[in-house]
């Protein structure tokens, strides 16, 4: 990997995203898909929380806009709401579990969806007795604490060893989690949040080398890339302030994700000419060359 990280251009480019998804919009757009709830939920309640971080768990390469309706859907229908309360969940045979997760379209991976969303439910209902808020409360509300112990943690079934939180204690979705949890549930009390790193995926990766936070050649597996477009994240918003208070990593994960999604997609694959670049929030960083990133690897010539 030949690379090098522009953080003085990250520096600006994360000001100025920032600033703009939270005025105008990145593409016009302000919101995230898990920003709309469904009908009956209180911000911040219990059911709020829940419904967040099962839903989180299986957001695996998914497209997220269908994801959270498939959820809200899910939610809002009297027959199939029991998979967001989490004595239902573990009363409930996984078989019936999988075909009402079918319902909406809820699961993507038929088998593991399911058994991921009643394994992680299982756990917060039988240890932290049916309440997020009991586990981060245990680690302190130290965000990078318990992004630790989602990974440890672990419980034996049928003679095997086996995660307490799959999915949700993944490299993207246990920082995403954690930034809902601060942004969507608005739990204050999480703190050291400046030391969980931005939840990269293939929007954000998208974005960032399009905009030349990160350049040079690459050509690989997305793991070794991504450890750097979180190195470069860090580096950009160190000694930033935003609002009378520090800027942190996953401050740029909402306005990169929309620079992607709804910008940096359309870039010519060799070129790197972007149809919307005469309307886009980062068109002063957008850069010629090749960005190419699939569901597994990563093409980078610019």
């Amino acid at each position: 990997m030949s690379v090098h990280i522009n953080s003085i251009k990250g520096r600006e480019a994360a000001k100025n995203l920032h600033t703009a998804f939270a005025t105008t919009g990145i593409h016009g757009r302000t919101e995230m898909p898990e920003d709309l709830m469904p009908k009956g939920i209180v911000r911040g309640s219990l059911e709020h929380i829940l419904f967040i971080t099962l839903t989180v768990t299986i957001d695996y390469q998914r497209d997220a806009d269908l994801l959270w309706e498939s959820a809200r859907r899910t939610y809002e229908d009297p027959e199939t709401r029991y998979l967001f309360h989490l004595k239902s969940l573990a009363d409930t045979n996984l078989n019936k579990i999988k075909r009402d997760m079918g319902k909406y379209k809820l699961s993507k991976k038929h088998n593991k969806d399911p058994e991921y969303w009643k394994t992680v439910g299982e756990s917060f209902f039988k240890k932290w007795n049916g309440d997020p808020r009991n586990f981060l409360r245990n680690c302190g509300w130290s965000a990078p604490l318990a992004l630790q112990n989602l990974k440890k943690r672990s419980h034996v079934e049928n003679g095997k060893k086996k995660k307490d939180f799959p999915y949700l204690s993944g490299d993207k979705i246990g920082p995403l989690w954690v930034r809902m949890m601060r942004d969507n549930a608005e739990i204050e009390e999480l703190h050291h949040l400046e030391r969980v790193p931005i939840p990269v995926d293939r929007h954000i990766a998208r974005a960032t080398l399009s905009i030349g936070i990160v350049r040079g050649y690459y050509k690989g597996n997305l793991n070794q890339i991504f450890e750097t477009i979180r190195k470069a994240w860090f580096e950009s918003v160190e000694g930033l302030t935003i609002n009378g208070r520090e800027m942190i990593a996953l401050d740029v994960d909402e306005p990169l994700w929309h620079l992607s999604k709804y910008g940096c997609t359309d870039r010519d694959k060799n070129s790197g000419y972007c149809r919307h670049i005469q309307n886009c929030e980062a068109e002063e960083y957008c850069i010629p060359g090749r960005v190419l990133v699939n569901e597994n690897t990563v093409e980078l010539n610019t």
